[in-house]
């Protein structure tokens, strides 16, 4: 998912799909998963010549992709598409000056608690922290340097830190996340059923497609495996009055009220493969220095006074 937090944000990509020869290059690649500049060619009726400025456009925007491979008669460019959503925030964000609402990042490697099952591992944008398949390394110190994890069931969980004031509620809870399914090697058809939780009430279960290696992920490290984890969806989460959503899906009738939350509770970020999922599939989540999102677990809440209370 591409995320675009402002109309001026996504001015490079609104010009690019104010064409339908661009367009009609998206569908082709989305039917065909990738083609190659010939085939586009020949498909859209056109030169080489004439396709090539609108694959920069499209590719300058990041709505896809373009990869150099290498055959017996010289390099061959293939085109992907790059996203799978796009999300856009029209109206401008409430508190732009920062009043009502705090933001957090928390690194991938800063869980509080943990239970996971082989295949699993960490790693930092350097190298494999410890040894791969092996769950005691969850506990060793060097794990807050991890920039991805991975395991096939249990969990992690994380502190949002709680910096509400005093006199005030939460109004909302909004994080994003880069995350994946987890096989044995790569497969991008491996559905995985991953629930989230915050303090250990469930906000629903979203399952993910695949562990995707098809391409590399555009932020993994040069060093990294080409046949392990190279990039996940992006996910944005949001926790309000109305219930859950994911993307801007509804995916449940939990509420921020139910938690009843001030400024001296815990906040347990908690994301799950349970043991009797359906789709069994694993959880990779990539952070800052993997995948194609240049970023770690990103939390916003929103917050507001309660009225007709005193501080104790």
């Amino acid at each position: 998912m591409l995320h675009i937090k402002s109309v001026e944000e996504g001015l490079k990509i609104f010009v690019a799909l104010g064409s339908e020869l661009r367009i009609n290059i998206i569908k082709l690649l989305i039917e065909h998963t990738e083609l190659n500049m010939n085939e586009l060619a020949s498909s859209l009726g056109v030169t080489n010549g004439a396709l090539t400025s609108h694959i920069k456009k499209l590719e300058d925007c990041g709505l896809i992709c373009v990869i150099s491979e290498h055959n017996g008669h010289g390099n061959q460019k293939i085109c992907r598409v790059n996203v799978d959503k796009l999300l856009v925030d029209i109206a401008p964000k409430q508190s732009d000056d920062g009043k009502n609402t705090y933001t957090t990042d928390i690194k991938v490697g800063y869980f509080t608690d943990y239970e996971v099952l082989p295949t699993c591992g960490l790693a930092s944008s350097q190298a494999i922290i410890g040894e791969v398949d092996d769950p005691r390394y969850f506990a060793h110190p060097d794990r807050y340097q991890a920039d991805i994890v991975w395991f096939t069931k249990g969990y992690v969980e994380y502190v949002i830190p709680n910096l509400l004031p005093p006199l005030q509620k939460i109004d909302q809870i909004t994080f994003s996340v880069e995350i994946g399914s987890e096989a044995p090697g790569i497969n991008n058809d491996w559905p995985s059923d991953i629930t989230i939780s915050i303090n250990n009430v469930e906000l629903g279960t979203w399952t993910s497609p695949g562990d995707f290696g098809d391409v590399p992920g555009i932020f993994t490290p040069d060093w990294w495996f080409p046949n392990w984890n190279q990039y996940g969806l992006l996910k944005m989460i949001v926790v309000n009055q109305y219930g859950t959503f994911i993307d801007g899906l509804k995916i449940s009738s939990v509420t921020i009220d139910d938690f009843k939350l001030d400024k001296r509770s815990p906040i347990k970020l908690k994301f799950q493969v349970k043991e009797d999922a359906v789709n069994a599939g694993g959880l990779t989540i990539f952070g800052s220095s993997f995948g194609n999102y240049n970023q770690d677990i990103k939390v916003r809440v929103h917050y507001s006074p309660v009225k007709g209370k005193r501080e104790d």
